[in-house]
């Protein structure tokens, strides 16, 4: 999710989802260029499973990944 969309900023954009009964178990990984004390707690809060900081590498985005999609990263053998 990112943080900074236009108009329904994320983490309005995630208390929306969570309301949905197909949205309280998504996984919702923020990904963001804020890296400032309290941004990943804010994230949290408004109900995002995890938090990812631009600029980021490649393992760091599959590490959340096969921890919030475990079944699909097995099923595609990764």
């Amino acid at each position: 999710m990112d943080c900074r969309l236009p108009i329904v900023d994320g983490y309005e954009a995630t208390r929306r989802l969570r309301q949905l009964p197909q949205g309280r178990d998504l996984p919702i990984i923020a990904l963001t260029a804020n890296a400032l004390q309290g941004d990943r707690e804010r994230c949290i809060e408004a109900g995002m499973n995890d938090y990812l900081a631009k600029p980021f590498k490649r393992n760091e985005l599959q590490e959340i990944l096969q921890r919030w999609l475990p079944a699909q990263a097995s099923a595609t053998g990764e």
